[in-house]
């Protein structure tokens, strides 16, 4: 593909706000928007400058001036619409978490394997400069060997059982809302996947997953911590303990900067990286350099899928399965 890329956004709701903001920022070419209720997709086209609002999300798919669609609505609707732009030969950028679970995941990434196409999961801890310049830095070995990854992630969202947070139709929960980003952080500082999973799990009024935590190992000798709140509130952060020292980050969805504390002499400094503000910005760039060039390992396909198969086994042993999986017989 020699042309800029043409992007089109299935969903028009806050994170979809902040990715078209980027487009405009960027000189992204955004096509055009399909959402579930018109008027809504015409304000966004208007906002942002969207030539079309698709009256369909198959009207968006035979747009053969679409090359990569960013699918920003609830985690249970994903799948239909994943696998519709793959089908038309779209590639996918699809909000996390990509799918409700990890049998939809490999079932897709068998379809985009098979059409040449990249399909990815929108999630900037992959993207950032930062994350970037610390995976260099274990890869080195100066810091010697990972050994304890702990990670928190917990927000306060009011008790409304209707909304996506915790309504089970709409594939609501910590695990898949959050717990994505702190599983992805984890396993991008571990060695291999992970060979043994435990975890505990508080559940909401509604059923979904309020508070979880979870413990990983590696065959190779390292362990991590997770632990996951959706109604109260704690740092977004995580710690890589190394053979020599250990790495401080917070706010790691968008990290800019990490603390690293080495053990001999109790030093610490500053790592910094890339900007907060431009995360959507490296997330796109990295996304239509996959796409131009081929390559889906520019996306982190290879962790998505892992990630993915590690919270469909946490929620099989939970016994937690959403309407659809229910329907279609299971999780994994």
């Amino acid at each position: 593909m020699e042309r800029q890329p043409g992007w089109a956004i299935i969903g028009a709701g806050t994170i979809a706000n902040e990715m078209a903001t980027t487009f405009s920022e960027k000189g992204k070419r955004f096509l055009g928007i399909y959402n579930r209720t018109y008027e809504h997709a015409e304000a966004f086209a208007l906002k942002y400058g969207a030539e079309i609002v698709y009256r369909s999300s198959a009207d968006l798919c035979a747009d053969p001036d679409v090359d990569i669609v960013y699918i920003a609505t609830p985690h249970n609707t994903h799948y239909g619409y994943i696998k519709e732009c793959l089908l038309a030969g779209k590639h996918v950028l699809a909000e996390k978490s990509i799918t409700l679970n990890s049998a939809q995941l490999d079932e897709l990434y068998g379809t985009a394997e098979g059409k040449g196409l990249i399909l990815a999961e929108a999630q900037t801890i992959y993207h950032m400069p930062l994350f970037k310049q610390l995976w260099a830095m274990k890869d080195s070995g100066e810091l010697g060997r990972v050994k304890v990854i702990s990670a928190n992630f917990g927000s306060f969202k009011q008790y409304d059982m209707n909304n996506r947070f915790f309504n089970m139709a709409l594939g609501g929960g910590a695990l898949l809302d959050i717990g994505v980003y702190a599983l992805s952080a984890v396993r991008s500082f571990m060695d291999q996947d992970p060979s043994k999973v435990f975890s505990v799990m508080v559940p909401s009024p509604a059923g979904s997953d309020e508070m979880s935590a979870v413990a990983l190992a590696t065959d190779s000798g390292q362990v991590a911590t997770v632990a996951l709140s959706m109604h109260a509130k704690q740092p977004k952060r995580i710690m890589i303990s190394f053979d020599k020292g250990y790495i401080e980050i917070p706010n790691y969805p968008k990290a800019e900067n990490a603390y690293l504390t080495l053990t001999e002499s109790g030093e610490t400094k500053e790592i910094r990286a890339g900007r907060s503000s431009m995360a959507y910005a490296y997330e796109t760039e990295d996304m239509e350099e996959a796409v131009m060039s081929g390559d889906p390992s520019l996306m982190k396909t290879e962790l998505t899928k892992n990630v993915m198969h590690i919270m469909s086994s946490i929620r099989e042993e939970w016994g937690l399965k959403y309407p659809e999986e229910e329907e279609n017989g299971g999780i994994s």
